[in-house]
């Protein structure tokens, strides 16, 4: 159910009849389906119809809510500003409205261009739980908790709000306000394949891979299951970056690569998660004692271990080709070969007669990330290709070489 949708539900049911607050305000028309509400509002009334939306996962493993936990030190700073002499705060807070919020024209006729006077009406009950309020702080959370805490009898603050009940359309305005600040980039990763509507270019690139990444964290056949740390997932052991990285990698010219839709950026999910989950419960069967380490004990779980493996696993599906898509026997069939020259968890990697590095002393850097990458790749290829399949695929002379760049 749309948790917008039950507050409506549950607001009917209660037993006695709401207030309202009517609040002079703004309607302002952005573009044909846009509209904002421009008000002000004692933020010391805040509390009364609008609540915060923590970000957590509901029975079903599924995102719900979208806000951070509030920053006491940051609250504390607002609160002590508050309580000074000439306290301002011109920023206005966002809120998201659901439908229950309506707006009265002051006359049918008092439209300027894409502005309109009127009232807010917004319904409010003391008794009511927080779920049950009609509206969501989407930015500000820290100004009306400072403002809530503040020992001051009152304080004006501005407003802008609209009126959805997508929980969606909240999520989506919460990281287009809060990504040019130092919003955590796993609370948006997090958030991504949530949202709805246009993102800037970079967080929609990242909005596919990122919702590959949250059913490996939780649907019951993933073999990464509850092990990549996000916001909501804080005993993961794998950072949400090293896999998105992964992943990103394939998409662009690896196993993923061909299930990819070019026009739209995303691509046959339900294939590319066949292939990274079948890939991944091969290389827990080849390293189990590697599998599910914290990445101090174990460079497998570590960004140049996740990284440096998704190479080897657009090797293989390249590898097979011809015949398919490798199944889980395949997958480990190939990496079987590997398990004597890696060393995630002790030991010393041996990349040459005058290059070896103990196991714990490689890094998350492009140079370390590189090293590891082409040491697996030639292990890999020089204990499982044969003879034939090698003389077939070394590479051709400059003049008669031709590109094998899927297109």
């Amino acid at each position: 159910m749309n948790p917008a949708s039950g507050r409506q539900e549950r607001s009917r049911r209660t037993s006695h009849t709401p207030k309202e607050l009517h609040l002079p305000a703004l309607e302002v028309h952005q573009g044909p389906t846009r509209t904002l509400y421009s008000f002000a509002v004692d933020g010391k009334q805040l509390p009364l119809f609008a609540t915060v939306s923590r970000i957590h996962r509901n029975r079903e493993a599924e995102i719900a809510g979208y806000q951070r936990p509030e920053v006491l030190s940051h609250i504390a700073s607002i609160r002590r500003y508050l309580e000074s002499d000439e306290p301002m705060i011109p920023n206005a807070l966002v809120i998201a409205f659901d439908k229950r919020v309506t707006f009265e024209r002051s006359e049918p006729r008092a439209r300027h261009g894409d502005v309109c006077p009127g009232t807010l009406v917004v319904p409010i009950d003391p008794e009511c739980a927080d779920e049950d309020k009609p509206g969501w702080v989407v930015d500000g959370q820290q100004r009306s908790a400072a403002i809530r805490e503040a020992r001051i009898k009152s304080f004006p603050i501005c407003v802008t709000a609209f009126i959805t009940d997508s929980d969606a359309e909240q999520r989506a305005q919460f990281i287009l306000v809060n990504s040019t600040k130092p919003l955590p980039k796993g609370l948006i990763h997090e958030l991504l394949p949530t949202t709805a509507g246009t993102l800037p270019p970079a967080l929609q690139l990242r909005r596919f891979p990122a919702a590959l990444l949250d059913r490996l964290n939780y649907e019951r056949d993933s073999p990464l299951r509850r092990m990549i740390h996000t916001p909501t997932n804080p005993d993961g052991v794998i950072k949400d970056n090293s896999v998105l990285r992964m992943i990103e990698n394939s998409l662009s010219n690896g196993a993923l690569y061909d299930f990819r839709d070019p026009a739209t950026g995303e691509g046959d999910a339900e294939a590319m998660l066949n292939v990274l989950k079948s890939y991944w419960s091969a290389v827990e069967a080849t390293f189990p004692d590697a599998w599910n380490q914290p990445p101090r004990r174990s460079r497998l779980m570590h960004g140049v271990g996740i990284v440096s493996m998704g190479f080897v696993m657009d090797a293989i599906v390249d590898r097979h080709r011809r015949t398919g898509l490798p199944t889980l026997k395949v997958f480990a069939s190939d990496l079987a070969g590997m398990a004597d020259v890696c060393h995630w968890t002790s030991g010393s990697w041996m990349f040459g007669a005058d290059h070896q590095r103990r196991w714990n002393d490689l890094q998350n850097t492009p140079r370390d990330i590189q090293v590891l990458t082409n040491f697996l790749l030639f292990e890999y290829r020089a204990r499982t290709w044969g003879p034939a399949e090698s003389a077939r695929r070394a590479p051709q002379p400059t003049s008669s070489r031709t590109s094998t760049r899927r297109r």
